[in-house]
């Protein structure tokens, strides 16, 4: 399949891999007949790769909508941006990200209006922050940009374009299911939650849902299972010594990577952050 380079994440992501797709492409395997990413988020190396099978999972059923919509109903989609993108300012940001505090409502929602909605908040919001309470409410405040770019129509139908002439999966699960079932001569490769690198930097705002030092050792023995299978995977994480002991078997690549969403401004810049794989 011919793969277009104009192709990009839809959504900025916390953790994305836009600023390390040139150390991760080389580490690719040449050959594998499907392609598996548990931990979807932004997509950037899903989109840079366009495999023509693929089962693409994300624990965040707001994330898996996106996908999904942008498939299935992209014209109803850009028609609901466009009215976002109309009445944008301070005030409607607020009333659009408070929808989730009132359950009865938000759920009146059709797939199309809630994939409106993150796509916008998404560009609006302060530093494209995807973030959640404890409650799963949407709670990063407004950016109060100039000229937000909320209907990237052009990467939305190349997006659409690549979903539906190739063979894409899209699941909502726990990645220890996902894992479980990876057929042989699938690559895998798995950008979980990092673990911290102090014991303020953690961030969980994905879903409602932590990410602990067990979810991480228990991530670690689905890799150990893929391993057996002699199933190819490759994993991104933070460089510390819990997970550099954690993974002491495996190959382990250092790689430096600028991250540049965090609330605090002083805290953006380039660390450390590891690329281990099996093969």
């Amino acid at each position: 399949m011919f793969k277009n380079e104009k192709l990009q994440p839809i959504l900025k992501w916390v953790g994305g891999k836009r600023q390390v797709i040139e150390y991760l492409l080389p580490l690719i395997p040449k050959h594998f007949d499907s392609y598996c990413e548990p931990f979807l988020g932004g997509g950037a190396l899903l989109f840079t790769l366009q495999p023509e099978h693929a089962i693409i999972n994300d624990i965040n059923e707001e994330l898996i909508n996106v996908y999904k919509v942008i498939k299935e109903n992209i014209t109803e989609l850009i028609d609901v941006l466009i009215l976002h993108s109309i009445d944008n300012n301070e005030k409607y940001y607020y009333e659009i990200r408070d929808l989730d505090r009132n359950k009865e409502i938000y759920n009146s929602l059709t797939d199309v209006q809630k994939a409106a909605r993150i796509i916008y908040l998404n560009k609006t919001c302060y530093n494209g922050l995807y973030r959640v309470n404890s409650n799963g409410e949407f709670n990063t405040p407004y950016g109060k940009y100039k000229q937000p770019n909320i209907i990237n129509e052009a990467i939305l139908f190349l997006m659409n374009d690549y979903f539906n002439k190739c063979n894409i999966t899209f699941l909502c699960k726990d990645y220890k299911d996902i894992l479980n079932n990876i057929k042989k001569d699938t690559f895998v490769y798995m950008d979980p939650p990092y673990d911290p690198i102090s014991n303020t930097s953690n961030f969980t705002g994905y879903t409602k849902n932590n990410f602990d030092k067990e979810e991480q050792i228990r991530l670690k023995n689905c890799c150990d299972k893929l391993n057996d299978k002699n199933i190819k995977f490759m994993l991104s994480n933070s460089s510390t010594d819990f997970i550099l002991d954690l993974y002491s078997k495996y190959k382990i690549i250092t790689i430096e990577a600028k991250r540049n969403i965090n609330s605090v401004p002083t805290k953006r810049g380039n660390v450390n952050e590891l690329i281990i794989k099996n093969y």
